[in-house]
């Protein structure tokens, strides 16, 4: 089905009209060019030449469409709106009477880069062709004299590409795809892939040296994007690591942040960066009181940056960003208050509100209901959790009945971190496997039942385990309280390790690469998918850099420290792309059960209703699922329509074997052989991308910024009666406890952190928003479009009367916090940004 549909758009030039020359055989097209000047290296596009192909009439000598005169982009109108600097050219191409239709453009660049953002052509009976391009433009001299086309916001599939278009539609993908050689330069657009083989800095020392993840059975992992510089001194297997402090690391010119984003995220970076080295190193190495903690979220007022504090920030930042973003920093200085101080500063400490974080805190999708009691690992050993630990919590209930009533859930911590404690607990760490379990009340609130802690024994294979049941008062009580304290401790490096970094940010990257490289800006696919990659690339070539590296942010502040890269490819070998459909997930974990309505999208009916990420999250499935089936139906036929798409054959065969590729022989990737295949691959990424990324990702200031609710790291074991230790807990329940807490400095960079990852940007683009949704130039899609965006308003308003209704208890708990995380804000069109704790951007922009 083809779609060439063309009307009114944004441009000036329907007041214009197409004229022809009577002295010479050419006709004019008139055309409108936007250039964007968004930084101080942006050039404005000025002596750039530019031509246009026809779409319709192919010149026989280069089986190619027919090309135009060069025009050249000169006089241009420059204007500045909302902080937009932006430069429009008006230009006429000189074409053949029988030029045709205009498909694609072609432009050289001479000088600076530049961001071209839109052109316009106009055709007869004053039809306007749109070019969305959001793109840099470097210098030919630069790009090894390649010349930059762009294609009509028109779409098709590979089969119904006009003839005259063809060519350069392959020609374009190849360029993209490069030659898998050569160091990358900021202005190579290519895409390949490559093994995380860039954590480690073996040249600063044997204890930089870090394992390459991907490519091998024992560290399986997903594909980055290839940078392709030279190998270490040191270890010929791994990357070496640019030596400047810059966030200019290699990716895509198009998958880099807007100059904008870049000096919000910077800025943001420095706050946070203050925070941390005013409250360094005031006061002794450990705490000494709850006070302390909670004076790390009192201002500092008339802050003056200078002295020790201006030198400690410039050595944290390059000169030239220092310069650019101290100007926006606010003289007071503090952290804000978390939310889950905000009602209730106490409500940290309650049982319940440990249990409701396991269904509407930054990690729900860990929980799942138990299937055999006691408890047993994937090697058959047996928890030590007895009927008599939990059958007086059960309400009257037998551990037998409450089991066949889907009663019993388990927080499950346990077989996964076994292997690693022995590594994991040197220098000052204390870390235990844990399972938790706890009990469905009738009110669908959370009752903990027991926490047993686990570590390694004697000989090999067994487990010194000891179970803690709750207590209200007494040494019971502070033990109980410490063994919360270390399962969150768990939950907490799962979330950032497995559930936010590796199951979003490093799973997406493939997905982008794979696009890129095999499906055309003209393919419908591509046009469906490409707001739901924007800025990850580079998000993650970030996290490379400061975060997940040897030395970095991770290594400092998570018990699993030198091996957390390690860890989480141990958990890589469990990932199944199928699964991350949110159905399929819940239905994995026990939390939803099968539902036979033929009208139910999502085939499942939950557990239980007051569960905040599934109820929210099974509606912004459906929403997504309707949009993606909807916007395929127009494009594809039939089944066998979507097994002859070329692209998108090459497209999967190359996401399962190269992108996923220690996966490639996994039998649950989808076949793709149908309409149905499609579908729910799609909506499958998209869900990742947008929904489950916003639910890890934006509550982690309201929740771990303060680090008695969620910390990550303990360093001291419970203590066992009759030690040492049990004698010093007993003189001071307290001190024991802050004792058990991360070190001052570390505490503080997790804060500081939690409060970067949890801010938007200004530039967001949500969930049912686009740049501009009817650039496809396709009135259906249009229409489809706009049904999406109404839908995700009419979620918000059910998530608002959810949150406001009392019996829902786990939308809100005892910390009186809403539950906002999977709260679209699609009807948020002015985004300010900030720490809003709400709010699904279309891709894993942070």
């Amino acid at each position: 089905m083809q779609h060439q549909q063309h009307h009114q758009g944004r441009s000036s030039l329907r007041d214009c009209s197409n004229t022809s020359n009577p002295q010479s055989r050419h006709n004019i097209i008139k055309g409108e060019i936007i250039i964007v000047q968004s930084d101080k290296k942006s050039g404005s596009g000025r002596s750039a030449s530019i031509r246009i192909y026809s779409c319709t009439e192919v010149d026989p000598k280069t089986g190619k469409g027919k090309l135009s005169e060069q025009a050249y982009l000169k006089c241009g109108k420059t204007k500045t709106s909302r902080g937009e600097r932006t430069t429009t050219y008006n230009v006429k191409f000189h074409v053949e009477p029988n030029f045709g239709t205009p498909g694609a453009l072609v432009i050289r660049n001479p000088k600076n880069r530049f961001f071209l953002k839109y052109a316009a052509v106009q055709i007869q009976n004053s039809q306007i062709i749109q070019f969305d391009c959001y793109s840099w433009v470097f210098s030919f001299k630069k790009t090894k004299n390649f010349d930059r086309i762009f294609f009509s916001n028109t779409k098709y599939l590979p089969s119904q590409t006009p003839q005259a278009l063809m060519k350069l539609r392959k020609e374009e993908l190849s360029t993209l795809r490069g030659n898998g050689s050569g160091e990358r330069k900021e202005w190579d657009r290519i895409y390949d892939y490559d093994y995380y083989n860039d954590l480690g800095d073996p040249d600063k020392g044997p204890e930089h040296k870090r394992p390459v993840l991907g490519g091998s059975a024992l560290l399986p992992y997903p594909r980055r994007g290839r940078t392709g510089r030279p190998s270490s001194n040191a270890d010929p297997l791994t990357e070496s690591r640019p030596r400047t402090t810059n966030l200019e690391i290699y990716v895509p010119p198009d998958e880099r942040f807007s100059p904008k984003k870049k000096s919000e995220f910077i800025s943001n970076s420095i706050q946070a960066a203050l925070h941390f080295l005013i409250l360094e190193g005031k006061g002794s190495k450990h705490l000494e009181s709850f006070d302390e903690i909670n004076a790390m979220f009192s201002a500092n007022e008339s802050l003056v940056i200078e002295g020790s504090l201006k030198e400690k920030l410039k050595a944290m930042v390059p000169n030239e960003l220092y310069k650019d973003t101290t100007h926006a920093i606010k003289k007071t200085l503090k952290f804000p208050l978390p939310q889950i101080l905000a009602e209730n500063e106490f409500a940290w400490k309650d049982d319940e509100e440990f249990g409701r974080q396991m269904l509407a805190g930054v990690n729900p999708a860990r929980i799942q209901s138990l299937e055999v009691f006691p408890p047993e690992s994937k090697h058959g050993a047996v928890s030590s959790i007895k009927s008599s630990h939990i059958e007086g919590n059960l309400d009257g209930l037998t551990v037998a009945q409450a089991m066949n009533n889907w009663r019993i859930l388990i927080l499950d911590h346990h077989d996964y971190l076994m292997p690693f404690l022995s590594r994991i607990n040197t220098n000052d760490v204390c870390i235990y496997a844990s399972r938790t379990l706890l009990f469905l009340k009738s009110d669908s609130t959370l009752r903990p039942l027991a926490i047993e802690l686990s570590l390694p024994g004697s000989p090999r294979g067994n487990e010194i385990n000891r179970v803690l049941v709750p207590a209200s008062q007494g040494e019971a009580a502070a033990l109980w309280h410490y063994a919360k304290a270390h399962v969150a401790v768990n939950d907490s490096v799962y979330h950032q390790l497995v559930s936010h970094w590796l199951h979003t940010h490093a799973v997406v990257e493939p997905f982008i690469i794979a696009t890129r490289r095999q499906l055309s800006v003209m393919h419908p696919i591509h046009w469906l998918l490409d707001p739901h990659f924007k800025d990850t690339m580079h998000a993650n070539a970030l996290a490379r850099s400061k975060l997940i590296n040897s030395g970095g942010i991770f290594e400092k502040i998570l018990f699993s420290a030198e091996i957390s890269t390690q860890l989480s490819a141990e958990l890589y070998k469990e990932w199944r792309f199928d699964e991350q459909a949110l159905p399929a997930d819940l239905l994995k974990r026990g939390m939803a059960l099968e539902d036979p309505d033929p009208d139910n999208p999502t085939g499942i009916q939950l557990l239980f209703q007051d569960y905040p990420y599934g109820a929210d999250g099974l509606e912004i499935w459906t929403a997504i699922q309707a949009w993606v089936t909807d916007f395929c139906m127009l494009f594809y036929a039939d089944d066998a329509s979507v097994r002859s798409d070329e692209e998108v054959q090459a497209w999967w065969s190359e996401i399962q074997n190269v992108g996923h590729g220690d996966k490639r022989n996994e039998t649950w990737w989808y076949q793709m052989t149908s309409r149905k295949d499609l579908i729910q691959a799609l909506t499958t990424l998209i869900w990742i991308a947008s929904a489950l990324h916003a639910s890890v990702n934006f509550g982690q200031y309201a929740y771990n910024g303060y680090p008695l609710n969620r910390t990550t790291l303990c360093r001291r074991f419970i203590p066992q009666e009759g030690t040492f230790e049990y004698a010093e807990f007993l003189r001071d329940p307290d001190k024991y406890y802050l004792n058990m807490l991360p070190e001052r400095d570390t505490m503080i960079l997790g804060i500081a952190i939690a409060e970067v990852l949890s801010k938007h940007t200004s530039d967001e683009v949500y969930l049912g928003q686009r740049l501009s949704s009817l650039s496809i130039q396709n009135e259906e899609v249009g229409q489809k479009f706009e049904k999406f965006n109404r839908e995700l308003r009419n979620i918000e308003k059910r998530i608002e009367d959810k949150n406001a209704d009392a019996k829902l208890k786990n939308r809100q708990g005892c910390a009186k916090m809403p539950y906002m995380l999977l709260y679209p804000d699609t009807s948020n069109v002015e985004s300010k940004g900030g720490s809003t704790g709400k709010g699904i951007p279309n891709s894993i922009s942070i």
